[in-house]
């Protein structure tokens, strides 16, 4: 079964509020859902003798500053049975808990950790939810457009007291447009 065959037979079978937008390409297929119905489209992806999904590449978050569910939270899947990828993307904000699918696919954990970690995303039923790349004193989440490009605090070594100190940043920073538009595709004006 190839991606067309997968992409066709998911869209005739799938209830269709599960999926808000499918799309198809030579590379994979792309489901855009509700977090409500993520879980469950994630089973049945797994689980249906037509999908077979058996391996979560990994999950990725990105943040759109400007729309009103900023976060995209992205799970790219593999079934080697059908040698076929699948793209699972949904949106949340800062409050909206995602349904974790560690007891779908354990690798979720690390995954989901690094999403909560950089983007503050957060999910529920995870089994270990904490900081995955930062510290655990650190505030704030470094992959959010927002965050300031310095950080909030220095870390430096301090000579005379001979130890790691850690110092706020003085600096002020404006709030920064972000032009998602591609500066290399050629804009007509008239």
């Amino acid at each position: 079964m190839d991606n067309q065959s997968i992409f066709k037979y998911s869209w005739e079978t799938l209830p269709k509020k599960w999926v808000k937008k499918m799309e198809r390409s030579e590379h994979g297929n792309r489901f855009d859902t509700n977090t409500d119905y993520l879980f469950q489209l994630l089973c049945f992806l797994k689980l249906h003798t037509y999908t077979r999904v058996q391996v979560l590449i990994d999950i990725c978050g990105v943040d759109y500053p400007s729309r009103k569910r900023r976060f995209e939270v992205v799970y790219n899947l593999l079934s080697t049975r059908y040698n076929s990828r699948i793209r699972v993307q949904t949106s949340a904000d800062e409050v909206t808990r995602i349904s974790s699918v560690v007891s779908l696919f354990p690798s979720a954990g690390w995954w989901e950790r690094e999403v909560w970690d950089m983007f503050g995303v957060s999910f529920i039923n995870h089994p270990d939810l904490r900081r995955i790349l930062t510290d655990y004193g650190f505030e704030g989440h470094p992959l959010r457009k927002d965050f300031p490009l310095s950080g909030y605090v220095e870390v430096r070594y301090d000579d005379p007291e001979k130890r790691v100190v850690s110092e706020p940043i003085e600096m002020t920073q404006e709030f920064r447009y972000f032009d998602f538009a591609s500066p290399w595709e050629q804009r007509s004006d008239g």
